[in-house]
């Protein structure tokens, strides 16, 4: 039974299960939640079908895909619009809470008998809470014009009067004399581009992840070792399976394979502790032939500002990419002249990067149909793809993340809209880019939530590191063509 047969009714149930848990979510929020759970449900049901077909042995042509694509991308955006509208509405028929004492700004309003005491039990604020939370404003920091109820705090409309970094420093320091440890101030962007306080509790924005979280992320470490140990034992030419005895020979391999994973996840966690982010345990991805697709992390305790969750989200890739890279040349040296794997020599026209740097060390060995090649340089290989996965701008993804650090909330979005599409035509053809874009569709399509301060950029160096960040992704995941092939003299050729 081929991977497909094997993982694709598997990724079809579960799509099926979490439309059905949050279709039950959603019923709760109303009229909006449904609107919203309708949204999900297009971006899900191109890949459904897609799923499906394939797992009844159709396969869908390009057309087929570009046509379905193409109508839950129209129903996706006329769902948004609707949605947007039903969202001003309320929010048009929501009555305003007084601006700060002394600060001039629209009258308290109430409208069919809806009373200011009843504004503050839907927003769960007490009236101390809320003359404390208005007590941090000022002319010299953020003139309030609005304070709206959102969720357990409030939003907080007005003007700048200042550079983001002090004024956010000067507003958390006034309420935390006011309140000690209970909220946490964020200076964002609204829809508008305008700059807008947002003041959360704690006990929201700073939660740890469950018990049952930890138990998932070491349940699903200790499946994507034995996947990595599968991987080995392919290499090593035997079925880890049938000879399970074996096992100790598929050992090293996946031992580096999971090495770079940990290096990956060690860069990570530096950065953040550098800025005094916490994160989750790492959930790491299982995966048949390559062994995982990477892992996923989530930031659990607020982000100082966009420049810290750049750092963040490069540190990972940046340390793992290093390494695996390191251990791809090193296995290339190792490789001349001798080798413990033999591999097509052809196998090098799948990765730019890789082939070009097999044909400046491996030389004239290339031309070869056949070649050995040492186990350093698959286990690189895997981690460079593994490193390139994560740097796909989408969702919460270490590129998504980059891309919103950079490029701000609606970018990332975008970018994430684009991935996906790509992603779905590169599953025409390769089963890892479907996979990989089921995870995102079910797990990490959400940008990353905003920083505390969401206004101050990213600096001149780390918007290049980005952009090189993405080159060498496209480096590592796009194929060498056949003209390409030619001219670098690799064995089988075509074209």
């Amino acid at each position: 039974m081929s991977i497909t047969a094997e993982l694709t009714p598997l990724f079809l149930l579960g799509g099926l299960l979490l439309l059905g848990w949050s279709f039950n979510r959603a019923r709760l929020r109303g009229g909006i939640g449904l609107l919203n759970w309708l949204q999900s449900l297009t971006l899900f049901l191109p890949w459904l079908i897609f799923i499906g077909l394939v797992s009844a042995g159709i396969y869908l042509s390009i057309v087929g895909f570009v046509l379905l694509l193409a109508v839950s991308t129209v129903i996706y955006i006329a769902l948004g619009n609707l949605l947007r509208r039903r969202l001003l509405a309320e929010q048009r028929h929501r009555p305003p809470m007084p601006p700060a004492e002394g600060v001039p700004g629209p009258s308290p309003q109430t409208s069919a008998g809806t009373s200011l005491l009843e504004e503050l039990e839907k927003s769960k604020l007490t009236a101390e809470e809320l003359e404390g939370i208005r007590s941090i404003f000022g002319l010299d920091t953020f003139f309030a014009t609005e304070i709206i109820p959102y969720a357990s705090g409030v939003i907080v409309k007005g003007n700048l009067r200042g550079e983001p970094d002090p004024v956010l420093a000067a507003l958390t320091a006034k309420m935390e004399a006011v309140a000690p440890g209970q909220w946490r101030v964020y200076l964002v962007e609204d829809r508008d581009d305008k700059p807008t306080v947002v003041v959360l509790p704690e006990r929201l924005v700073n939660r740890p992840v469950s018990r049952g979280f930890t138990y998932l992320a070491i349940g699903l470490m200790v499946v994507a070792f034995l996947t990595m140990l599968e991987v080995g034992a392919n290499l090593a030419g035997f079925d880890l399976l049938t000879t399970p005895e074996r096992w100790v020979e598929a050992l090293p391999i996946a031992a580096g394979i999971f090495a770079s994973l940990v290096v990956h996840e060690t860069g990570h966690r530096w950065m953040a502790g550098r800025y005094g982010v916490r994160l989750s345990p790492a959930l790491v991805i299982p995966a048949l032939g390559i062994g995982t697709l990477g892992t996923l992390t989530r930031i659990e305790s607020p982000v100082p500002h966009r420049r810290a969750l750049f750092d963040i989200a490069i540190a990972g890739p940046a340390a793992g990419g290093l390494f695996s890279l390191g251990v791809l040349i090193a296995g290339l040296f190792l490789s001349q002249g001798t080798g413990l794997i033999y591999v097509p020599s052809g196998i090098f026209q799948n990765s730019v990067l890789v082939g070009t740097l097999a044909k400046l060390i491996l030389g004239a060995e290339l031309s070869q149909e056949v070649i050995g090649i040492h186990p350093f340089v698959a286990v690189g290989w895997i981690g460079l793809a593994v490193t390139a996965l994560s740097l796909l701008p989408a969702g919460q993804l270490d590129g998504g993340r980059i891309i919103q650090a950079v490029y701000g909330r609606r970018t990332a979005a975008r970018t994430t809209l684009v991935t996906l599409i790509v992603l779905g035509f590169a599953a025409l053809g390769n089963v890892i880019a479907l996979y990989w874009a089921l995870l995102i569709l079910l797990v990490a399509r959400e940008p990353e939530r905003p920083p505390l301060n969401e206004l101050s950029e990213t600096d001149t160096p780390q918007d290049a590191l980005a952009l090189l960040a993405l080159f060498l992704t496209i480096m590592i995941l796009l194929p060498i063509t056949p003209v390409l092939a030619r001219f670098l003299n690799f064995g089988g050729a075509v074209g």
